[in-house]
């Protein structure tokens, strides 16, 4: 059994997901794909546009074999926390082989030399980040300087180093090398470079169109023609039967009485206690709060250039799950990810799950009503939390039943059994 992981979102699965699903079977000559996927948020710090069922079944039939989930408490996280999770989930299976991650370089030499620096941060490197942290910029900005800075005292003259670090797949992609080494695992790590569009781009560019100009399509003028060329027909059928049952789309704009009202009653003291709020965070988003009837608003009022928009949102959504920061220390410092929660599989992947079963290094749970007799303490606590979450995020179901308790109700997804 010659297994490939991948660490996705499909936020939702389009034809470049397919692409670089097939292309790293092909290149790592695995038979079997895993993927870790985040649930109903996503890293942006914003809600899944369909929910991580329909996610999952997407992804399976795309061809995945079994997905997991990468908890929330990760899931909308920064790259580093999201990355060292979903790497640490591969490796406690027990039975992944290699990684593969899309790239805008499409290089592992480059990342890798950037992941051995950031995971063994040599004096000077700690140095010069310290150096322009205090000097008030975002720790993304700060990290970029510091990594050219001492590149060039190293003498290693990488020519396009500052665009190496500045995409957003290439910085995952460092992360997940970064992981891998810091936990000294036998995964081999192979990299894809990114086809088409950039993810950011809004507009629609064939069949390789990004994840966001998908999702904007859908979000201005519904499930029309103009996606039929850059997703796959399973996944449109997806789709439409979300649509149809009212579970979806999704948009962030859907929680901004919620969020704003939670915000609120939180004042001032217990957004302090919110992920992400170090540096005074907290203050600035009152004062904006203040001023808000948006979330959209309030993260325009609140971002600056060391309050990153990504690190803001992440704050301001997590009120929903009911993350606090002093969980997500414990979290990160008991060792990340607690159990493998297992969202779908199909044949292949039922082949998986028994190998897991003798293999992994963390409970494995099918049955979500398990949860309390196979973990421990911690582990139950970010399954609570990830249960709650759920609850809120079905608030943003159109039309459909919003009742809590659908992390115990909803099944997993089989395929093909």
């Amino acid at each position: 059994m010659k297994v490939v992981g991948l660490i996705v979102e499909y936020n939702p699965f389009h034809l470049g997901h397919l692409y670089h699903l097939e292309t790293a079977k092909k290149v790592t000559s695995s038979d079997y794909v895993i993927c870790v996927m985040s649930g109903n948020f996503i890293q942006r710090g914003e809600p899944a546009m369909f929910d991580k069922w329909a996610r999952t079944k997407m992804a399976i039939l795309g061809g995945a074999d079994l997905v997991i989930e990468l908890p929330v408490v990760y899931g909308m996280s920064s790259a580093e926390y999201f990355a060292k999770a979903g790497v640490s989930l591969l490796c406690k299976t027990g039975i992944v082989d290699s990684l593969c991650f899309g790239s805008e370089i499409g290089s592992l030499e480059e990342l890798r030399a950037i992941a051995e620096v950031l995971a063994n941060e040599p004096y000077d490197y700690k140095s010069l980040l310290k150096k322009y942290l205090d000097g008030g910029i975002s720790y993304p900005a700060a990290r970029e300087k510091a990594l050219l800075d001492y590149f060039k005292l190293a003498g290693l003259d990488y020519e396009h180093l500052s665009d190496y670090i500045s995409k957003a797949n290439n910085i995952l992609g460092i992360e997940y090398l970064k992981a891998l080494i810091n936990m000294d695992s036998k995964i081999k790590a192979v990299t894809i470079k990114r086809q088409g569009s950039d993810y950011t781009d809004i507009n629609l560019s064939g069949q390789f169109s990004s994840a966001t100009s998908i999702r904007e399509i859908i979000q201005t003028d519904g499930l029309n023609s103009a996606i039929k060329s850059t997703i796959s027909e399973s996944t449109f059928n997806v789709i439409k039967e979300e649509v149809e049952s009212g579970r979806g789309p999704i948009f962030t704009n859907y929680f901004d009485n919620i969020v704003l009202a939670l915000l609120r009653r939180l004042g001032r003291d217990g957004l302090e206690h919110l992920p992400y709020m170090g540096e005074g965070l907290h203050n600035r988003l009152y004062k904006g709060l203040l001023k808000s009837s948006t979330i959209g608003e309030l993260v325009d009022k609140s971002c600056t250039k060391r309050y990153t928009r990504t690190r803001v949102l992440r704050g301001i959504m997590h009120s929903l799950t009911g993350l606090q920061e002093e969980d997500f220390k414990e979290f990160n410092s008991s060792g990340g990810p607690k159990y493998i929660r297992v969202l779908g599989f199909n044949s292949k992947g039922q082949q998986m799950l028994g190998e897991m079963k003798e293999k992994a290094t963390l409970p494995v749970i099918i049955k979500t009503a398990d949860y309390t007799k196979i973990l421990d303490e911690t582990g139950r606590k970010m399954f609570e939390i990830e249960s709650a979450s759920t609850d809120m995020y079905v608030l943003g179901y159109p039309t459909a039943k919003k009742g809590i308790g659908q992390e115990f109700t909803r099944n997993v997804v089989r395929i093909g059994l």
